[in-house]
């Protein structure tokens, strides 16, 4: 069969000249620096159409689909983002209701806003040390959904951005048994289905749409992720117009050869890579917990805090029981050892590992954390106290997020926004989860965190002041007008 990758290099190199898009014209003397000009054309003949796929483009997803083991899989050249979108707006009517992980990414929290949905939210169980979120309750799913009979969909984040797998294969059949589909933003666990090293994907556990990001843990270029469907629960034909809604209508074919050229060597030699792979991770697992002060959290599977399964890729390394914080490590392994971290929390930091990783860089990592372990380990001799920190507080849904940024609003200082509803975002980014939502009453609490957040140096987004010093918020009489029209409508 056609593979799209060795099409463009074998049409790079033919005497077609270009009298169509892109503008560079396939020539690399027209730019400045080193691009893959002769890989980057438009719909040609012969290169198949993304949004109406008969030829080349077809085969590929159709053949990613046999890869996962699923219905169908679509490609997605604008990540995760654009196929989240896709799946909550054709999973979930206008004006519907769905229910989710309070941790979920902002984009889930963007489609209900453009499909003006109204959300009730499960917050995750969370380790109050470090201040990961745990997993989802089946329970708490099992509780909603029974006091509200309207919501048309289930939506989680498994694994989380630290790694936390939930029991999807229960909480889809809590979904099932309420007759909705469970959608599930497995965007970093693309990786999970080629080793038993891993959780299992929630593809197998009976989720109905999954979502992974090839381009986070998979040998494939930024903003590539794929779209699985994986029941008739939700319909094929409206999750293929919003895919066209949400995506360019000038895919990328250097990202599309990108995805079609990973699963490729998945396919291929992937036993092989991810042999290798689990190897050397499990080895630098083994090195990295014999530190006393830079500690490898080895979270296991606790039923109390949801946690069902985790995926050993994602190295947490833990700072409560040393001088640092998260920043700070971060800043060492960046300047001193030129090791650049995935993620930086306030008492840890994140090495996202993939089998993409060298026996060397492992190697490197190991070395600089036992040093810094080291270094530690002459500043003290007991272990300070550890405080508890939590990231994200349960907040009263007020409004729904569409009639909040919608609303009639007023900007005030942070501190005076105190009881008041906000009406715009606030977020660390890694990991994109909003602190605040739309439409929910700020507290004392809340504030305090922020401002802890941005005296240590983290990077609080979302806020259109982007001093952070006020808030973006609902007028009062916005406020008291939504909610007698909400009384009325009860």
């Amino acid at each position: 069969m056609d593979r799209l990758y060795k099409k463009l290099e074998e049409y790079g190199k033919s005497d077609f000249y270009p009298f169509h898009m892109p503008g560079h014209k396939r020539n690399p003397l027209s730019v400045a620096g080193d691009f893959p000009v002769q890989k980057d054309i438009t719909e040609i003949a012969g290169f198949d159409n993304l949004h109406h796929p008969v030829d080349v483009l077809k085969t590929a997803q159709e053949e990613a689909a046999r890869l996962y083991g699923v219905k169908d899989s679509f490609y997605c050249i604008n990540g995760s983002t654009g196929a989240i979108l896709a799946a909550v707006s054709a999973a979930v009517k206008r004006n519907g209701h769905i229910l989710i992980a309070r941790n979920c990414h902002k984009a889930v929290y963007h489609a209900a806003y453009l499909r003006e949905l109204k959300v009730t939210c499960i917050y995750p169980h969370e380790d109050s040390e470090l201040g990961i979120n745990g997993g989802i309750s089946p329970l708490r799913v099992e509780r909603c959904l029974s006091d509200n009979p309207e919501i048309g969909a289930v939506l989680i984040t498994s694994p989380t951005y630290d790694g936390i797998v939930s029991d999807i294969k229960r909480i889809a059949e809590i979904a099932h048994e309420h007759k909705i589909p469970l959608i599930v933003d497995e965007a970093h666990g693309a990786h999970f289905h080629f080793s038993e090293y891993f959780p299992v994907s929630a593809a197998e556990l009976g989720a109905d749409i999954v979502i992974h990001s090839l381009h986070k843990t998979l040998p494939s270029m930024t903003q590539t992720s794929l779209l699985h469907l994986c029941s008739d629960r939700v319909s094929r034909e409206l999750l293929t117009r919003f895919l066209g809604i949400y995506q360019t209508s000038s895919p990328s074919y250097v990202l599309m050869a990108s995805m079609d050229a990973c699963l490729y060597k998945l396919r291929e030699d992937g036993e092989k890579m991810f042999s290798e792979y689990t190897g050397n991770l499990e080895r630098a697992r083994e090195r990295l917990s014999k530190c006393r002060y830079i500690r490898l959290e080895n979270t296991m599977t606790d039923p109390s805090l949801g946690i069902f399964d985790v995926d050993r890729s994602k190295l947490i390394l833990s700072t409560v029981h040393s001088t640092l914080n998260g920043r700070q490590l971060t800043e060492i392994l960046r300047s001193e050892f030129h090791l650049e971290m995935e993620m930086e929390a306030e008492n840890y930091t994140l090495a996202l590992t993939s089998a993409a990783d060298t026996k060397e860089g492992f190697e490197r990592l190991c070395c600089a954390v036992e040093e810094i372990d080291r270094r530690e380990s002459l500043k003290y001799t007991e272990d300070l106290e550890v405080q508890e920190k939590s990231r994200y507080q349960e907040l009263k849904q007020i409004m729904k997020i569409s009639q909040a940024m919608d609303a009639l609003t007023e900007r005030i200082p942070m501190e005076e926004s105190i009881g008041r509803v906000s009406a715009e975002f606030a977020y660390l980014y890694p990991p994109g989860i909003p602190l605040l939502v739309p439409g929910e009453q700020i507290t004392g609490l809340l504030i305090k965190n922020m401002r802890r957040y941005m005296e240590q140096g983290f990077d609080l987004q979302g806020l259109s002041d982007v001093s952070n010093a006020s808030v973006l918020v609902v007028t009062n009489e916005m406020r008291e007008a939504s909610l007698k029209k909400t009384e009325r409508t009860v």
